[in-house]
C-alpha cells in the first residue's frame, strides 16, 4: 500500500473516532435529557472521566463541589425536597461510594427521589480488590430502590433512563448507577436517548378501586367523630389542595406527621396540630378518641404510634397509601386504598357529604389550651432564661410561617415541628425514618440552589451541626446566601434529656465543649453573630433575615432544656406527658 493510501485510511480512522462519542458524554447527555440542572459531586480517579467531560458541559449543568460525599447526598436530598425534582450525585469508587450510604439510607427511608452515579475501577479489574474497589452494588441494596451496575458505555443510556423513571415515580426513592471507568472511556456511536416510561413487572401507580373509595366514604359519612392523619405521601404525590378540599366539605379535623408538616396550612381551622412523640397534646390524645381514623400518606411509624397494643383500637382505619407494602404492616386497615394521594381524596370528595364537626374540632382546642397553659406559655413567655421555644415561636413569627426550614435532628427538631408554623407545601425539611445528624447544613444549601427566592434557614443543634460544618466552604465558593442558625445548649441535648428521664441523670458522653462557631463562620467569610441575653434575640434574628447573603447566627440556650409534651418510650400516645414527673 502506498503512503497516501495509508494516510488516508488514518484521516479516515480519525474521522470516524470524531464521529464517536465516550461513555462520559453519553452519561452527561442523558442527564440533560432529563432535565438535570445541578450536580452535587466530589470528583475522584475512578469517576475523572465523566468530570473530563463535564468541564465541557458548564453552560448545560451546574455542579456543585462539596466537602464531603455525604454532603453532596444530603445537598441533593435538600434540593429534591423543595424542587420536587430528582436530586443528582456524582462521587468516586471505594471510600467516596462508601460515604454515601448514610444519606441513601436516610433518603430511602424518607422517601426521596436521588440519582446517584458512582464510578468504579475498570471491568476487568473488578472483584481483584483494586486500589478504591468496593462492592458498591452489594454495599448498598439495602438502602436504594433499585441499583444497577454498569460495564459497557452502550448500557448506561438506558440504566440513566431507568434510574430516573424509578426513583421519581410510585413511592419515591434514591437510585444508584455505578459506571466502570472503562465504561466511562469507550467510544460508541451517538444515539438517540429515549426516556423510560414502564419497566416490566414494576408498577409504580395503583389503580384505585371504586369500591374501595365508596367504602371508605361510606364509613366517613357516618362518622361522628373522623380524624385525618396526613403525611409526607399529600407533599409526595401533590395533594394539598385536593386534602384541603376534602377536609373542607367534610369539616374533618387535620393532623400533620413529622415529614407532613406544611401539606395542611397550619392557620385554616381545621388544621389540629403535629403528632408524634413530641407532638401536640390533642392530636396525640384525639387519636385514641376518633372512631374513624383517615390516614393519609403515612405509614405509622413507631414515632407516631407509640405502642402499637394501645394505638386508636376504637377507631375504623383507613389508610391510602400508594406503597401496597405499608398497607397493614403496623396498624391493621378496615379500609385499604392502594392508590395515589391526589387520586383518591379527589375520588373521596365526590363520595363525601357535606359536613361539620365543630364540637369535635373543639375537643382538641381545648386540649391544646391546656399544653397551652402547662407547657408553651412557659416556654415563650419565659423571662429568666433563653430558650429553644422562644427563638423559633419568634423566627415563625417574623417569617410569618413562610421561610423554607431545613432542620437537623435533636431537640431543636421537635421544637421547631412545634413552633413554627409551616403554612406552605415544601417548606418543611428534615431527616425523619433515619434521624441523621448532620443533615441540615447540606440539605439547606441543596434547599437553597433549589428555591434561590426563597428564605432559606438551616436550624442546628451544636452536635449535628459539627458533623457536617465543612459544607461552610461550599456554601462560601458558591455564595449560597443561606442562613445558617444553631441553637447551642453545649449538650448532646435530646439523649442528655432521655439520660435525665429514664437513666437517673447519668449524663454519659453528653455534654460537649464547643469551639468558637463565630470565627469558624467569619473564616468561610460569612456574616456572623452570637445571642447569649434574651434582649438581643429579636434584632439579632431581624438582622440574619435582613442579610442578602449567608450568615451564621448561634444562640446559646437553656442548658439543661427539655421538649414537652413527650410520650414515653413503650407508652400509648394518649399518655403523653406535659411536664416533668416529680
Amino acid at each position: 500500500m502506498t503512503a497516501d493510501g495509508i494516510q488516508h485510511i488514518e484521516v479516515q480512522k480519525i474521522a470516524e473516532a470524531q464521529k464517536k462519542i465516550s461513555g462520559s458524554e453519553v452519561l452527561l447527555r442523558c442527564l440533560v435529557h432529563e432535565r438535570v440542572q445541578h450536580i452535587f459531586g466530589y470528583p475522584g480517579g475512578a469517576i475523572m472521566p465523566v468530570y473530563d467531560a463535564l468541564y465541557h458541559y458548564g453552560d448545560q449543568l451546574t455542579h456543585l463541589l462539596v466537602r464531603h460525599e455525604q454532603g453532596a447526598i444530603h445537598a441533593a436530598q435538600g434540593y429534591a425536597r423543595v424542587s420536587g425534582k430528582v436530586g443528582v450525585v456524582f462521587a468516586t469508587s471505594g471510600p467516596g461510594a462508601t460515604n454515601l450510604v448514610t444519606g441513601l439510607a436516610d433518603a430511602q427511608i424518607d422517601s426521596t427521589p436521588l440519582v446517584c452515579i458512582t464510578g468504579q475501577v475498570f471491568a476487568h479489574l473488578l472483584g481483584t480488590d483494586a486500589f478504591q474497589e468496593t462492592d458498591v452494588i452489594n454495599t448498598t441494596l439495602p438502602v436504594t430502590k433499585w441499583n444497577v451496575q454498569v460495564t459497557e458505555a452502550k448500557d448506561i443510556a438506558p440504566a440513566i433512563a431507568k434510574a430516573f423513571y424509578i426513583a421519581a415515580s410510585g413511592r419515591p426513592g434514591p437510585v444508584l448507577v455505578d459506571i466502570t471507568k472503562n465504561a466511562q472511556n469507550e467510544l460508541i456511536e451517538e444515539f438517540a436517548y429515549e426516556s423510560c416510561t414502564r419497566v416490566r413487572t414494576y408498577k409504580p401507580k395503583p389503580v384505585l378501586q371504586l369500591a374501595q373509595a365508596e367504602a371508605a366514604a361510606s364509613l366517613i359519612n357516618q362518622a361522628k367523630r373522623p380524624y385525618i392523619l396526613a403525611g409526607q405521601g399529600v407533599l409526595l404525590g401533590d395533594a394539598c389542595k385536593e386534602l384541603l378540599e376534602f377536609s373542607n366539605k367534610t369539616g374533618i379535623p387535620v393532623a400533620n406527621t413529622l415529614l407532613g408538616l406544611g401539606s395542611f396550612p397550619s392557620h385554616h381551622p381545621n388544621y389540629v396540630g403535629y403528632l408524634g412523640m413530641h407532638g401536640n397534646y390533642g392530636p396525640n390524645v384525639n387519636t385514641n378518641q376518633c372512631d374513624v381514623l383517615i390516614a393519609v400518606g403515612m405509614r405509622f411509624d413507631d414515632r407516631v404510634t407509640g405502642n402499637v397494643s394501645k394505638y386508636a383500637k376504637q377507631a375504623k382505619v383507613i389508610h391510602i397509601d400508594i406503597d401496597k407494602a405499608e398497607i397493614n404492616k403496623i396498624i391493621k386497615a378496615d379500609v385499604a386504598l392502594h392508590a395515589d394521594a391526589k387520586e383518591a381524596l379527589a375520588a373521596l370528595t365526590k363520595l363525601v357529604s357535606v359536613c361539620t364537626h365543630n364540637d369535635w374540632i373543639q375537643s382538641f382546642r381545648t386540649l391544646n389550651q391546656l399544653e397551652y397553659e402547662k407547657v408553651v406559655e412557659k416556654e415563650i413567655m419565659n423571662t429568666a432564661t433563653l430558650k429553644m421555644a422562644e427563638v423559633i415561636h419568634m423566627l415563625s413569627q417574623l417569617t410569618n410561617g413562610e421561610a423554607v426550614v431545613v432542620t437537623d435532628v435533636g431537640q431543636h427538631q421537635m421544637v421547631t415541628s412545634r413552633y413554627y408554623q409551616f403554612k406552605n407545601p415544601r417548606t418543611s425539611i428534615t431527616s425523619g425514618g433515619a434521624g441523621t445528624m448532620g443533615f441540615a447544613l447540606p440539605a439547606a444549601l441543596g434547599a437553597k440552589v433549589a428555591a434561590p427566592r426563597h428564605e432559606v434557614i438551616a436550624v442546628i443543634g451544636d452536635g449535628g451541626y459539627q458533623m457536617t460544618m465543612q459544607e461552610l466552604g461550599t456554601i462560601m465558593q458558591y455564595n449560597i446566601p443561606v442562613k445558617i442558625l444553631v441553637l447551642n445548649n453545649n449538650f448532646l441535648g435530646m439523649v442528655r434529656q432521655w439520660q435525665q428521664l429514664f437513666h437517673g441523670k447519668r449524663y454519659s458522653f453528653t455534654e460537649m465543649q464547643n469551639p468558637d462557631f463565630v470565627k469558624i463562620a467569619e473564616a468561610y467569610n460569612i456574616q456572623a453573630d452570637k445571642v447569649t441575653d434574651q434582649k438581643d434575640l429579636e434584632d439579632a434574628l431581624k438582622k440574619m433575615l435582613a442579610s442578602d447573603t449567608s450568615y451564621f447566627l448561634e444562640v446559646v440556650v437553656e442548658k439543661e432544656d427539655n421538649v414537652f409534651p413527650m410520650v414515653p418510650a413503650g407508652a400509648g400516645v394518649a399518655e403523653v406527658i406535659l411536664e416533668l414527673p416529680n
